[in-house]
């Protein structure tokens, strides 16, 4: 009788296997099935990075154009950052800022630190590209732009993944685009409001996600909405094709995913590389 041994002589050639062979095979053992309606909701992360792109962009042009001043912009993100930092107290009253071991006035010091430095360095940050091309300049910004969303972390394991890449990617084409604003003060506040929206919003994101999901819902769907408001103000041909974007992202991509899943045939049998589980530490002393 046969036997699956590869230094046993038996009177078979080596490439024979009988019919108890294929009894082993398993198919689709480590496949993961995915539910509609928990993809969509994971999917929320991505819509709100890009929402925060086309709000970034949208009220660059708005005091580019001269239609928003940095004294007002300066003041509704400083309003909204308030109104985020006791939100991101409330949700888990406290508990993270405690388990941390950071107090509200390192977080005041940090602030004005921050707040002293952008101001004091906006002529810089002004000139700073004054040798560069305005169209160099777009083309920059729009690399920077992308790179910042392919490598933000949207809470998948993958070595693509780079929080501080993406940050920097984001802050650097926030400075290029600020430098060919009209003056030192418009640099500052830009500046300053890409701070806030592509570091410390997803960090309010992630709070949400994972302790209110209904509220997280619902701030991704104003978010979204108040986007698209902006941008139709821009173009409406852009705020079109935004809206189709971000409705592919969030419901046609969940299900060419759902469907693709059915298609999986991954198997597994005794071919499988041999896999050694026995502790071998004794070994290495």
């Amino acid at each position: 009788r046969w036997q699956k041994g590869l230094y046993e002589r038996q009177p078979f050639p080596d490439n024979y296997v009988d019919q108890r062979f294929l009894e082993e095979l398993r198919k689709n053992v480590h496949a993961r099935r995915y539910h509609y309606r928990a993809v969509v909701f994971q999917s929320g992360a991505v819509v709100q990075q890009l929402c925060s792109v086309c709000v970034f962009v949208v009220t660059w042009w708005y005091m580019d154009a001269g239609v928003l001043s940095p004294q007002r912009l300066f003041g509704v993100a400083l309003v909204s950052s308030l109104l985020g930092y006791v939100l991101f107290d409330a949700v888990d009253s406290g508990a993270g800022r405690r388990q941390s071991g950071r107090t509200r006035w390192a977080d005041l010091k940090s602030t004005l630190v921050f707040t002293a430095f952008t101001y004091g360095f906006s002529p810089v940050l002004k000139t700073l590209t004054e040798s560069i091309s305005t169209d160099t300049i777009y083309a920059m910004s729009v690399l920077m732009l992308l790179g910042h969303l392919i490598f933000f972390d949207y809470g998948a394991n993958a070595a693509i993944v780079s929080s501080t890449l993406s940050l920097n990617m984001a802050i650097f084409a926030s400075v290029c685009l600020a430098s060919r604003l009209p003056r030192s003060l418009h640099a500052f506040v830009m500046v300053t409001f890409a701070m806030q929206i592509f570091a410390l919003w997803p960090m309010l994101q992630k709070k949400l996600k994972a302790q209110t999901p209904r509220c997280y819902v619902g701030v991704t769907v104003l978010f979204a909405l108040a986007a698209l408001a902006g941008l139709a103000t821009v173009s409406s041909v852009g705020a079109v094709l935004f809206a189709l974007l971000l409705l592919a992202i969030s419901c046609l991509c969940p299900y060419c995913l759902i469907r693709l899943q059915l298609l999986k045939d991954n198997i597994h049998g005794p071919w499988d590389e041999a896999e050694i589980k026995e502790d071998l530490s004794r070994f290495l002393m």
